[in-house]
């Protein structure tokens, strides 16, 4: 990118998505397009300075690639949480043992002169999605990702909902049965332990048992049921599985039961799904946007736009950088 000197440098953020063992950096505009990007080792098990100087080092190959910090705003971090987002400070999430009460947002803004933001994933997402992605033109947005589990953000006013300390919006662990399976949380019933990932995975497996009847699904995982996975499942529905369908129409109706509690409660102008296992229950959206009309006490739940999400693997850097939009504007 050429900044001749009749022109001011454009306007930069970096993103940063932290998780347990990887993380992603980029360098996003104001449009919140990400212009480059790396992926780099997290040693989450190392103690807390070589936790950091992971974030430090794909910090510092974006940096690179951007031909100095000039032109860089602020650097946004999703981190997993348990963490304290107006002050930046991880407190102790599970799958970073690294860190214990860890002021992040502090120490990048020492080691780079920037304001730093730091909040979870599905926050971050949600806010994303808001400023640039698919519920870009609505203030009040409920954001869901559905992967490996259920996350959520909440958007009020287009900002994020933060609760008290900075813990609302654990979408996955509401509850819609209290017969249903413990969630690793320890609630009977969350939508997580019904609908995420592995849970998919799980409903497949079982159907396969008992039913005993040929598959795709069987035929994918090498004729190991105990190998099949939620994006097995949704490989043998694209090649017109009827036993495949059955599980995915079974997810989405639990995730819209899941829906029609949080526009019931929250009454959100549109609500934005993403996350791996979202994109194989893509297809059942416009059936699952139907059926709010039967499940919601709302009168008008269908004036309430169910959106796949714009941003996919990247939304964790889109979601860092969105936090620092306040900066850089």
């Amino acid at each position: 990118m050429d900044h001749g000197s009749s022109t001011l440098p454009e306007k930069f953020v970096i993103g940063v998505d932290i998780g347990g063992t990887k993380i992603a950096a980029g360098l996003v505009d104001q449009a919140g397009k990400i212009h480059s990007q790396v992926r780099t080792r997290m040693a989450a098990q190392d103690g807390p300075q070589a936790g950091l100087a992971s974030v430090t080092a794909a910090i510092d190959r974006v940096l690179a690639e951007a031909k100095g910090k000039s032109a860089i705003q602020g650097i946004g971090i999703c981190s997993p949480g348990p963490l304290d987002p107006q002050n930046g400070v991880v407190i102790n999430p599970p799958n970073l043992p690294c860190w214990r009460n860890f002021p992040l947002a502090a120490e990048i803004s020492g080691r780079y002169s920037v304001r730093v933001k730091v909040d979870n994933d599905g926050n971050a997402a949600a806010l994303a999605e808001v400023l640039w992605g698919a519920g870009k033109g609505y203030r009040d947005v409920f954001y869901g990702t559905i992967g490996t589990g259920i996350g959520a953000g909440i958007i009020f006013d287009r900002k994020i909902y933060h609760g008290r300390t900075g813990a609302a919006a654990e979408g996955g662990h509401v509850s819609i049965d209290y017969r249903g399976p413990r969630c690793a949380c320890g609630k009977p019933g969350c939508i997580e332990a019904l609908a995420a990932g592995p849970a998919i995975a799980k409903r497949a497996r079982a159907k396969l048992a008992e039913l005993r009847q040929g598959s795709s699904m069987l035929e994918i995982a090498g004729g190991d049921i105990n190998a099949v996975t939620s994006e097995m499942v949704g490989q043998a529905y694209a090649a017109g599985d009827a036993l495949a369908k059955e599980v995915l129409q079974e997810t989405a109706y639990l995730l819209t039961v899941w829906m029609s509690n949080i526009i019931d409660l929250l009454e959100p102008e549109a609500i934005v799904i993403g996350g791996g296992a979202a994109a194989i229950l893509r297809p059942f959206f416009g059936e699952m946007h139907a059926s709010l009309a039967e499940l919601c006490i709302n009168p008008r739940p269908l004036e309430i736009p169910l959106l796949p999400a714009y941003y996919g693997a990247d939304s964790g850097i889109a979601g860092g950088a969105a936090l620092c939009c306040d900066v850089a504007g």
